[in-house]
């Protein structure tokens, strides 16, 4: 597997206002989630463990979904949320604020970002870190595997150019807990939906609050894998580092929404160069450029 990733960050921005052709296709699964992120990054138990144990608890935020007819449920807020054994089913993810970013060659637009990657370089601030996710490690190994579609592919449809030059599966890949394998290591259980009043309107909305976002982070931590089990103690000592963690991600993402002219708006190059000040000032890593990437 070799991707050209320069100038590209597809699998990591929401570029769909930016095409003509619009695709829904890696929000997988056929169930509609409350939130709108696009190629939200499925995180693993280890990936959230080593994220709090990195003082990044705050960078990840829950995906929940509305059930289908037939689907098991719970109700919160009035609305039936995907359930396992009468619980709330989750994803953890990676937050999205928008950023200034011109990726393809085009001019800079407001687009949802992952919250790590630079959008001066568009490359990521934690690549080849502890924290690194594994899904983003071997992306898109696991669409060649499956022979489904990369984002690169996606790309080069919409933008020209190569991105996906070598379609060989690579050697050594995780397995893709798919199935009752992921619940509790990928795909976790709320325990206590009682206290998540108000969390579908502000998960359709974007508006989850630190608290919100802690809960679930802790739900993932104290999860059991292969059951819905959760240990308490657990639980709240998870929920207690994350809801007090207030990391550069937080700080700066609360700045890009302050400044964010609305999605697919216009940016200025000025706007891409308040990465330095608004990320890496509060103590976002930075990244080393393409030239140093060989590229």
């Amino acid at each position: 597997m070799e991707v050209n990733c320069a100038g590209c960050a597809g699998c990591c921005i929401d570029w769909r206002s930016l095409s003509a052709h619009p695709s829904d296709h890696e929000r997988r699964g056929p169930r509609e989630p409350l939130d709108g992120a696009y190629n939200l990054v499925p995180l693993t138990r280890e990936d959230a463990r080593a994220f709090v144990d990195g003082g990044l608890a705050d960078a990840m935020t829950p995906r929940l979904w509305l059930a289908e007819p037939e689907d098991p449920a719970v109700e919160v807020d009035g609305a039936r949320l995907a359930a396992i054994d009468g619980k709330p089913a989750f994803f953890l993810g990676l937050r999205t604020p928008s950023k200034p970013v011109a990726p393809f060659g085009t001019d800079p637009h407001w687009l949802p970002t992952c919250t790590f990657l630079d959008p001066t370089t568009l490359q990521c601030r934690i690549h080849g870190t502890e924290t690194y996710p594994e899904e983003c490690a071997e992306y898109p190994g696991h669409n060649l595997e499956l022979a489904v579609e990369t984002e690169c592919e996606r790309v080069e449809h919409a933008f020209g150019g190569d991105r996906l030059l070598d379609r060989s599966v690579p050697e050594g890949l995780s397995g893709l807990l798919l199935g009752p394998g992921a619940i509790g290591s990928k795909v976790f259980v709320h325990p206590h939906p009682e206290r998540l009043d108000g969390v579908v309107t502000r998960s359709e909305e974007g508006t989850l609050t630190d608290e919100d976002r802690a809960s679930f982070v802790a739900a993932a931590l104290a999860s059991a894998p292969g059951t819905t089990e959760h240990n308490e103690t657990v639980f709240d000592s998870a929920y207690e580092r994350a809801v007090d963690c207030r990391s550069w991600v937080s700080e700066s993402a609360a700045e890009w929404a302050e400044r964010s002219e609305g999605v697919g708006s216009l940016a200025t190059e000025s706007d891409v160069a308040l990465a330095e000040r608004i990320e890496e000032c509060r103590g976002a890593p930075e990244t080393a450029g393409w030239d140093a990437a060989g590229h």
